[in-house]
């Protein structure tokens, strides 16, 4: 399994814009093939700040929907609302405690 965590900083205005987007999206992200889950956070002090935490069965199912057209879509709405450069993350698990 792959975990993919985006973090992306709004301009305050443009936060429920985001979140519409979001919202709009979601069920549809979710359903791309391989997708496992998907969860949108919110950084506890810096109220603009969110990351998206999804979870794929592999790399080749994340790069799939990342060349997709509901990708390119979504993503299209959603940069053009920042106030900083976004940061991408892949990640395996390496350890769990419970």
């Amino acid at each position: 399994m792959l975990n993919r965590i985006v973090r992306m900083s709004f301009r305050p205005e443009e936060v429920d814009n985001f979140l519409a987007v979001f919202n709009a999206s979601k069920h549809f992200i979710a359903a791309s093939e391989g997708c496992e889950g998907l969860a949108l956070l919110r950084d506890s002090s810096s109220p603009n700040v969110y990351f998206t935490y999804s979870y794929w069965k592999d790399e080749h199912c994340l790069n799939k929907y990342r060349y997709s057209d509901l990708f390119k879509e979504v993503w299209s709405k959603t940069k053009v609302l920042f106030n900083d450069a976004p940061q991408a993350w892949s990640l395996e698990l390496a350890d769990q405690v419970k």
